[in-house]
Order: structure tokens, then sequence, then C-alpha cells
């Protein structure tokens, strides 16, 4: 019995807060004959939108092709404010591999995605996670350090030309960073007060290049549009730190600091065994569905 290789595509595009030039992304997505749109997940304080969507290899290059061109065309760097770290319009780009689809297949997917994209579009492309070419753009984190403000200066620098694309600055467009990871898990917890600082402390104390936890990425900011702040977090590998884990050391951090937690959230989808032994009403999850999980979908 043969079994389809199946990836999973997630654009991090540069826009959160107009509803139509989200649908028109999303339906020059779903467009694409092959391909099944699971979730645009949409938050206008990081002025982000996250789309996720599977396929067999060809069909998620050319959904990523019609998503990600159709954004650059309806965005402009020059006006994006957001609290989320970005380098541009189409800020990052990841392929999963899922089923029988190896990291191998999910890598030669970046690699020609980001390589035809950067020649057709013209845009600087840098390869992250297991598609690096660099060991130094292994970590997004680096590839994004100085954000989109910076890239000007950064084509400057002979050691950060871009892995394809031109190393030219486009102030409409920005760069994109294209990877290959195997499942992660976007995870924000939103803390019952205004106080910015309480949030960047404790994203500071459990992130593991503060020496906190095991491949947690975590960051603190503000959520102006509901006067709370937030911690937000990617959880790299799951099966060592799970959400409940995560979830009970923020909630004892800022219990110290007299802190409730309000919810916590999900930014995307989520494999079902990072949910063994734990329910959703325990993490307090505000947006959690049978649909939420990856394996609903295949």
């Amino acid at each position: 019995m043969m079994f389809m290789k199946i990836i999973e595509c997630v654009p991090n595009i540069s826009e959160g807060r107009d509803r139509k030039k989200i649908e028109s992304i999303a339906a020059a997505l779903s467009a694409v004959e092959g391909v099944r749109l699971l979730d645009v997940c949409v938050d206008a304080d990081h002025n982000r939108t996250v789309l996720t969507f599977i396929g067999e290899p060809e069909d998620v290059l050319k959904g990523a092709a019609a998503a990600c061109e159709k954004a650059l065309d309806l965005i402009d760097m020059r006006k994006h404010k957001g609290v989320h770290p970005r380098i541009g319009a189409v800020d990052v780009v990841p392929f999963v591999p899922l089923k029988v689809a190896t990291m191998e297949d999910a890598v030669d997917t970046a690699h020609r995605f980001g390589r035809a994209f950067g020649k057709k579009r013209k845009i600087p492309v840098y390869f992250y996670g297991e598609a690096a070419l660099d060991p130094k753009r292994r970590e997004l984190s680096d590839v994004r350090r100085g954000e989109y403000e910076a890239l000007k200066k950064r084509f400057d620098d002979p050691l950060w030309m871009p892995d394809a694309g031109p190393a030219r600055f486009d102030p409409r467009s920005g760069a994109v960073a294209c990877g290959a990871r195997e499942p992660l898990i976007a995870y924000n917890i939103n803390l019952a007060t205004d106080n910015l600082q309480v949030a960047k402390d404790i994203a500071c104390s459990i992130r593991q290049s503060s020496g906190g936890l095991q491949y947690v990425k975590a960051i603190g900011v503000p959520l102006a549009s509901r006067n709370i702040v937030q911690v937000s977090m990617n959880l790299t590998n799951y099966k060592v730190t799970p959400p409940r884990t995560v979830f009970d050391v923020v909630k004892e951090k800022a219990a110290a600091c007299g802190v409730s937690i309000l919810e916590s959230e999900l930014v995307g989808l989520i494999p079902e065994e990072a949910l063994e032994g734990v329910s959703a009403e325990y993490l307090q999850l505000s947006n959690f569905c049978t649909e939420c999980i990856i394996e609903t979908h295949l």
C-alpha cells in the first residue's frame, strides 16, 4: 500500500489587522488544487497572520507561492508595526514533514521554494532550521536579529548575504526566512496584568537561551487592544518540554509576582501527543477544538 508524502507549510505574514488583505491571501492559497487550508490565525497586536496548510510536496510548493506572492502584493512593510519580531511582509515560511514524508523532503521543498521565490520576486531569502546552509543561520532568532529595520545595513556585511534572491533592500517587502523543521507548538499565555516587565521577566526565566526550559523560546509582549501582557512562546520539542510543563512553570512564576493566568492560546495546530495527560481546561486554552489537532486532518 502506497502512502502519500504530506508536507505542512505554515507561512507567517506581517498583516493582522486588515481582514480584506488576509482573506485575499487565504483565498489565493485555497484556490490551489491539492492543498488544504487548515487554519488561519490572526492577531492584531502582533499584526501577524499564521496560515497552516498541507498537501503533497509539489502542491505545497504551488500553495506557498500563491499565498506568499499575494502577501507581497498587498503588504507594505513601511507601514507595519506590531509586537512580534519580523523581517519582511512574508516573514517566515517553514516546511514540516508529516506522515511518511522525511526531513529531507521538507528541506528539499524549502530550498526549492526559497530559490524560486527569491528569483521570481527579487527578494532576499535566508534558509534556517534544518534547511540552513550556514550554521550561523540555523536559529530563526539569529536570522531575524535587528528585524526589518536592520536589513538595509545587513546587506553591507559579506557574512550576511542572502542564501537566495538578491542582496538588495526593498523597503516595501523586506526579506524572507525559509526553513524546514519538526512540528513545533506556537503557544501563548496571557496574564491578568498590564505590567509588561512581569511578562518579560517570566519569558527570560523560562527560555532555553537564558538557562530556562529546554526547547522553549519566549518573549514578553503587550497586548494593547486588551490592556494585558503575554508570554509568547515557541515550543520546539514538545516531547521534552510539553505545554503542561510550560503552563505550570509560568503559572508558578506569575503567582510569585501576584499575577494570575487569564488564559492560554494556540497559534496554529498542535500534535495530539502534546496533549497526552492534560486537558484543554487545565491549560485554560481559550481557542481549543478538535480541529486544532493536526492528526484530525490527516
